[in-house]
């Protein structure tokens, strides 16, 4: 195992799951990915092997069939796929987040009647906060649920809904009124619903269309859509933990599991552009030397290397703060920040090490440039990690005057 991005403290049990993950992404994805990528093609094969590894099951506990590890163990996992195909990584994180949220806010019938099947792969799972005009402003949500009887009317429009097509339950945020007096704060009057529907595009239930996948500049092979709802019917005991007006907090703490993992893709994407780099340096030559040897080279490769370890050790200390049961909305808004911009550095430079190749599609760092700009507006903008990182720190080092 290469010297960068090292985690001290692992079990056993940890390293071996790791070094299984690795081994299956250096003979199964990294050898494809650049061809499916391009055919924005669904990796099936690949999906069907993490299922085999039980992946789909890593942080879900043992009473439900999973393999109960920690938030540390899935983000290790995450960094090591996402260094064989970003996208493969997208797949299971939507999955998690909804496995997360529904052991730790789900009734008891819901948990017991989902996460059996979702740790086995058999239920996969996506999450819906945003909405064409709305972005990383959660409290503007105009998708809404009304009581009709036993169930809710739900009506509205969703965007960027990762595995929107071959999800099989939807976690869905919307605006409801019931109980809540006028004028309560947006954010006490949302509530996230359990939808079930079909995998596919179209008119997947009553109710409910997927109008197809996004086209989009990289990220490709996981579907990406919209979600479109129009008079879809679900029962009251579909409402996440049983009670309305809780929906904002819910997803707010399935996010900081989702800022870690965006933060583990940027390492892991981080890591391969500095082996392609570091790789490339030593094979071309210049003037007569490897271009390693220039000095303006090891430059670039002290840069990127230190920027990996970086994003890295702060990474592991968000998922570590998040396990030890403190609230990480800081440190995982820190890591997210940092290691979606240090991984768009680090691409940048392994594409300037590679010259015009660079710019070839027969060379990995040529999706590796595409897919890069993703992580800095996935689970909140940029723009958003500073917002919740200037708060936190002003509520940590308020002024006493």
């Amino acid at each position: 195992m290469a010297r960068l991005a090292q985690t001290a403290g692992l079990t056993d049990v940890q390293q071996e799951i790791l070094s299984t993950v690795r081994d299956f992404v250096d003979k199964e994805i990294i050898p494809v990915a650049t061809e499916l990528e391009h055919r924005d093609e669904y990796p099936q094969a690949i999906v069907d092997g993490l299922k085999e590894l039980g992946l789909f099951g890593l942080m879900i506990p043992e009473e439900y069939g999973g393999l109960g590890e920690s938030l540390l163990t899935y983000a290790l996992c995450v960094e090591e796929i996402a260094r064989g195909w970003m996208s493969v990584s997208g797949i299971i994180n939507t999955h998690f987040i909804v496995a997360y949220m529904l052991k730790q806010h789900g009734t008891q019938e819901q948990k017991d009647h989902f996460l059996p099947r979702m740790a086995a792969g058999d239920i996969r799972g996506a999450f819906s906060m945003s909405e064409p005009a709305l972005g990383s402003d959660v409290s503007a949500i105009t998708s809404k649920a009304v009581k009709d009887g036993d169930d809710y009317v739900l009506n509205g429009q969703k965007m960027w809904l990762t595995n929107g097509g071959t999800s099989s339950l939807v976690a869905v945020l919307v605006r409801s009124d019931e109980g809540h007096p006028e004028g309560t704060a947006p954010h006490k009057s949302m509530t996230t619903f359990l939808v079930e529907k079909e995998p596919g595009f179209g008119e997947v239930r009553p109710g409910l269309t997927i109008p197809g996948k996004i086209d989009k500049m990289g990220y490709k092979g996981v579907d990406t859509t919209e979600l479109i709802m129009d008079g879809l019917r679900v029962p009251a005991d579909r409402v996440l933990g049983g009670v309305t007006g809780r929906g904002f907090y819910q997803m707010m703490d399935g996010v900081e599991v989702g800022r870690v993992n965006v933060a583990a893709r940027g390492c892991g994407v981080a890591q391969r552009a500095f082996e392609l780099g570091v790789r490339y340096a030593q094979q071309r030559h210049t003037f007569g030397k490897a271009i390693a040897q220039h000095q303006a080279i090891q430059f670039k490769l002290a840069e990127m290397a230190t920027k990996v370890e970086a994003a890295h050790a702060m990474m592991v200390n968000a998922a570590r703060k998040k396990d030890s049961g403190e609230r990480n909305d800081l440190e995982a808004g820190m890591a997210k920040y940092l290691a979606s911009e240090y991984c768009k550095e680090v691409v940048e430079d392994a594409f300037r090490i590679h010259g015009g190749y660079g710019f070839s599609k027969e060379y990995e760092i040529e999706r590796l440039y595409r897919e890069a700009p993703m992580l800095l507006i996935g689970e909140g903008t940029a723009e958003i990690q500073k917002m919740i990182i200037g708060r936190r720190l002003l509520e940590e080092y308020r002024f006493q005057g």
